[in-house]
């Protein structure tokens, strides 16, 4: 159990105070529409963007789950977080088409390349993985930290998980609901430096206590390579090649939780610069996140600390190792990590309900109307999640791998639908569609039949289980890709003019002069600065 101190009540009353200030400045800058509410008035700059892509990716699953993964299995699970040359590829490439489009969401950039049909059923698969990966493994993870880090087991007959992951959703979403996609951003620029520095401390702190990183490399030294054999059961080299580039694409250039904060730019040049931005902030996780993980291996390995699963390696350094007046700063840290992701999720679950859905059948509906359903169709998809929890042990034993998994079924088919459409024009609406449906059925097959893995076997249908993950899910953008490609030889494609501005060879001439227009060496240097850093870190732990 964590004693906190005077000064770790200081801290984390500072931290809620700074909060509501945020809140009321964003609630005093009253929504006028969809836009202000869901985009924050389409007038963000390249900081507030950059720490709120940030701010929503890393979440508390990052804290407790990449930790639990560098604990388990050490630097396989780091491709994910060494991805920021993909989010260069959404400031670079994607930016100039989804933010002239001036759309709200991804399903309907995709209804203006293919047809309604795609929108509404992207809507659909988005909306999954909201319940399946962002809320069930935030609140979870949410959970199992704070009770970990109190050491509290139960308040009034019931597990003091669900109440502090509970309490925190509701904390969220009181501000989510008042202040909108401004007090989101806003806030994330709040949350990402006391998230980074909470994480730091355990560190530099769990360094100190273990002997220095000789001693982790020499404790973790079957785990430190990034490329594994490719016979490698669980991280194949292929697999994690291939296969992290597919869920990394979709993650960070076609999924509305991501793409939201750029489509709220001033214009295109802030938009490409909150990604750089993005880009930097992204190759820390390995260092704040993953490798207190392998710290506390070896901290394990020396009798010094002590935890039940790999899960629980970060909450177990904070309850164990922090001194007194520090535990405030990194607790801090894990509520920013809970309710940027929370937020984030809440606004753009929203955001897809309201404008793909409701809007769509009810066009009618006033702006008013139109939040109040957004906000409630939030509720409903939170409530979701939080009753799939149960079912997430059957499918990983660790909360990140379990993420990777399920966001392998979901990203080849949209993954194969976005860059095939932006690729050709040839690529037929109807195709697009097949794609969508094609990819998410194969997907869910697999996802339904996981949790009877043990009597599937020796089955006919035992491969489709026992494939590796990643592997099936090259396997599944394969696939889409070539059911798009047949389909698109016999069904008619989209007009020239239905396609301005939709495809590479279709980019209006004005876009393409604002792009070079806002370009200077700075965007070079940093692009290449973002680029050096990652192949340094590839090449150190080869």
């Amino acid at each position: 159990m964590v004693e906190l101190s005077t000064l770790d009540w200081l801290v984390l009353a500072g931290f809620f105070i700074l909060l509501l200030g945020v809140v009321g400045m964003s609630m005093r800058q009253k929504e006028e529409d969809t836009a202000d509410y869901f985009l924050a008035g389409r007038n963000a700059s390249w900081l507030v963007i950059g720490a709120s892509i940030f701010a929503s990716n890393i979440g508390s699953e990052h804290l407790v789950g990449l930790s639990g993964s560098g604990a388990q299995s050490g630097m396989a699970l780091a491709h994910w977080e060494l991805q920021s040359w993909i989010i260069l590829l959404l400031g670079w490439v994607f930016v100039p088409f989804y933010w002239s489009s001036k759309v709200y969401t991804m399903p309907e950039f995709l209804e203006r390349r293919y047809n309604s049909a795609s929108r509404t059923f992207l809507s659909v698969i988005s909306l999954v993985s909201y319940v399946l990966t962002k809320v069930a493994v935030t609140v979870y993870a949410g959970g199992i930290a704070f009770k970990t880090i109190l050491g509290i087991d139960s308040i009034w007959g019931i597990d003091f998980f669900w109440i502090s992951a509970l309490g925190l959703v509701i904390i969220t979403g009181i501000y989510t609901v008042l202040g909108g996609m401004k007090a989101i951003m806003w806030t994330s620029v709040l949350q990402t430096p006391v998230l980074i520095i909470g994480s730091v401390v355990i560190l530099v702190v769990g360094l100190d206590q273990v002997g220095g990183w000789s001693e982790v490399e020499r404790i973790n030294d079957a785990n430190l390579h990034l490329i594994r054999s490719a016979s490698d059961v669980d991280f194949p080299w292929p697999g994690i090649i291939f296969g992290s580039f597919i869920i990394g694409f979709w993650y960070w250039c076609t999924d509305q939780y991501i793409v939201q904060r750029v489509l709220s730019a001033k214009g295109i040049k802030e938009a490409r610069r909150g990604t750089m931005f993005a880009g930097y902030l992204k190759l820390l996780p390995v260092f704040i996140f993953l490798f207190p993980g392998m710290i506390a291996v070896a901290l394990k390995e020396k009798g010094i600390i002590n935890y039940a699963s790999a899960d629980q390696a970060f909450p177990t350094l904070v309850a164990e190792l922090l001194p007194s007046g520090v535990k405030g700063i990194v607790i801090g840290g894990l509520v920013a990590a809970l309710m940027s992701s929370l937020a984030s999720l809440f606004n753009s679950s929203a955001t897809l309900f309201t404008i793909d859905f409701y809007k769509k059948f009810k066009p009618e509906s006033s702006e008013k109307h139109l939040l109040k359903v957004g906000r409630i169709a939030t509720i409903v998809i939170v409530i979701l999640g939080i009753l799939w929890i149960p079912v997430m042990s059957l499918i990983a034993d660790v909360l990140y791998e379990y993420l990777q998994s399920v966001q392998s079924l979901i990203a080849p088919g949209i993954a194969a639908v976005f860059l095939l459409g932006l690729v050709s024009r040839r690529i037929t609406p109807a195709a697009g569609y097949a794609g969508l449906v094609s990819g998410f059925v194969l997907g869910m097959i697999r996802l339904v039949m996981l949790p009877f893995k043990d009597s599937l076997a020796n089955t006919s249908f035992a491969w489709i289980v026992e494939m590796n993950w990643l592997y099936y899910c090259i396997l599944l953008f394969v696939l889409v890709t070539i059911i798009m490609i047949v389909v698109s030889m016999f069904t008619k494609a989209a007009s020239e003019e239905k396609l301005q501005g939709l495809t590479f060879r279709t980019l209006g001439k004005g876009t393409m002069k604002e792009v070079v227009d806002g370009l200077d060496k700075w965007d070079y240097i940093h692009t290449v600065g973002i680029l050096g850093i990652t192949a340094f870190i590839y090449i150190r732990f080869w």
